[in-house]
């Protein structure tokens, strides 16, 4: 489960504590760190977006945008904010008229300095759904053809000692929503898709643990939890309860073997759909299944009793941390781990890998509460849509708005990296990851074929922004998506782009901005490849 990795990696990182020498990072930042920096602004801008292929249209609206980002920083505190308004006023096509907010947030107050923290995330972004349920990140203009994606989570963190031992708790509720058209285009024949509708999330975990020599000569560490999924789609539910031990055994001052066993009971169900007297499925005017509340709930996925892994950590010094672990879950083998290193105060590299069950809803809110407090949001240099990707002092990070947003519940396995790098007046970020969805699904519901079916995502996402003297600076991104869908008629989709952006200041506060795009589809649901060119003229003004 995404709560059993979560228990995982809060004991590795007591582990990690527990080496002589090293300490865990405090959620409160020091007096000397207090930091407010907080940028409103307001653009309007003429774009012009010219199809390429198939077609040769070439479209004009204006874009009025506000927004805002912020870092607050303080000593028990802490938010990173990057919020955005968009509406589009088309001249030519009024399809392409729309309202948007997209953005990202997350922070903390510490209501008991040093014990007691109230932690928040949320999103909301723009995406298109192909027919096969991959997503683009950077949909076309047109509410025919996006859809939206809003997530949040909130909750409190506890952390304190008694005598030796560290007491650490957590208590979270999400909550996790798509908006889709009702007619998403699929393969002629094929079964209608059944995108995620939304879901409530509710995660409890309490942890105790000694460090090596305080008092024993190896670390102790117990604990346990809940964690379960509500998905509206056909009343789907991920139940997970699990308690388990660590052991942590110190080879030297930078290095410690880790081991733990436990037990855990995961349970994945649903109901069936509702079917006309045909025996057909009935679609409801969400375009969504409509479940059959009388129906006795099926279990899709059930097991019960020992689990474990073994792992290392290796801590040599404070720009480098590695933590790797081997084991046992879900009745098969299971791996997770991450490496961290800044080999210098300009420059980061990190990689993380991950395997837990979830549904769409958990994986997003458990990518919000993954990320930092401080960060910077990036943003298509022309529509100003939210990547899905940020970065931070310690690299980038990406939440899982990549893949596909089918409603079945899976067991997500896959490797995250980031590169990030400072020169002078400029920046540089690259992002890259795989993520695999084995989905789990009851026999006997509509839902049934899917069970047992993979689908495989990649992205890569790369940005470059400086300064060209005091009044002029520039950002310059790309992005490239492939997503492989093992369902039959499913397709592969393949999405990429670049885009680049000029400003430069033409009086107090008040700037001038171009900007270019080009941007291409392909999906083996559609027929024809689409290629698009954007421009942008516009001024903002920062507040």
């Amino acid at each position: 489960m995404r709560s059993t990795r979560i228990l995982n990696s809060a004991m590795a990182a007591l582990a990690l504590a527990a080496i002589p020498g090293q300490a865990l990072a405090d959620d409160g930042a020091p007096e000397s760190a207090r930091h407010v920096d907080v940028s409103p602004y307001i653009e309007v801008s003429q774009v012009w977006l010219a199809e390429l292929s198939p077609g040769d249209d070439v479209l004009t609206y204006t874009q009025v945008a506000t927004g805002v980002d912020a870092i607050l920083t303080g000593r028990n505190s802490g938010a990173s904010v990057s919020l955005r308004y968009e509406r589009n006023i088309s001249y030519d096509n009024k399809s392409l008229d729309s309202d948007t907010v997209s953005g990202i947030a997350r922070g903390y107050l510490s209501l008991v300095p040093r014990k007691v923290t109230l932690e928040a995330g949320a999103l909301a972004s723009r995406t298109q759904i192909d027919g096969s349920g991959g997503t683009s990140s950077n949909p076309l203009p047109s509410r025919d053809s996006e859809s939206r994606i809003y997530s949040a989570y909130a909750g409190p963190n506890l952390h304190t000692r008694l005598d030796d031992i560290e007491v650490n708790a957590l208590g979270r509720v999400g909550y996790t929503r798509v908006e889709s058209p009702n007619a998403i285009v699929t393969a002629p024949g094929a079964a209608p898709l059944d995108v995620f509708d939304d879901s409530v999330t509710y995660q409890g975990e309490v942890h105790f643990a000694t460090k090596p020599y305080e008092p024993l000569p190896v670390g102790i560490a117990v604990g346990g939890g809940v964690y379960q999924e509500d998905i509206s789609n056909l009343d789907q539910r991920v139940r997970d309860v699990h308690w388990r031990s660590n052991v942590t055994i110190p080879i030297s001052p930078t290095l410690a073997v880790v081991g733990g066993v436990g037990y855990e009971n995961v349970e994945i169900s649903s109901r069936d759909a509702v079917l006309d007297a045909n025996g057909i499925p009935v679609i409801g005017s969400n375009g969504r299944y409509v479940t059959d509340k009388s129906a006795p709930r099926r279990i899709a996925f059930e097991t019960d009793g020992l689990i474990w892994d073994a792992g290392v950590i290796w801590r040599p010094s404070r720009r480098t941390a590695l933590e790797a672990h081997i084991g046992r879950r879900y009745d098969s083998t299971t791996y997770y781990g991450s490496f961290a290193w800044a080999p210098s105060a300009s420059s980061s590299v990190n990689i993380s890998a991950y395997d837990g069950v979830t549904g769409f809803g958990g994986l997003l809110t458990t990518s919000l509460a993954g990320l930092p407090t401080e960060f910077t949001a990036a943003r298509n240099a022309l529509t100003g849509d939210f990547s899905g990707c940020v970065s931070g002092q310690t690299g980038a990070n990406c939440v899982g708005v990549f893949g596909s947003v089918r409603s079945s519940t899976f067991r997500g396995r896959g490797v995250q990296a980031s590169y990030t790098r400072k020169v002078g007046r400029y920046a540089g970020a690259i992002a890259a990851g795989y993520d695999r969805r084995k989905y789990i699904a009851a026999a006997g519901t509509v839902l049934a074929a899917a069970n047992g079916v993979v689908d495989e995502s990649y992205y890569i996402a790369t940005s470059l922004t400086g300064e060209l003297g005091p009044n002029a600076s520039f950002t310059v991104g790309s992005y490239v998506n492939w997503f492989e869908s093992g369902f039959a008629n499913g397709g592969d989709v393949t999405a990429m782009g670049t885009s680049a952006s000029y400003s430069r200041t033409i009086g107090p506060r008040l700037s001038a901005r171009a900007a270019l795009s080009l941007d291409y589809l392909d999906s083996d649901i559609s027929a024809e490849d689409i290629k698009t060119a954007s421009a942008l003229l516009g001024l903002r003004y920062d507040f």
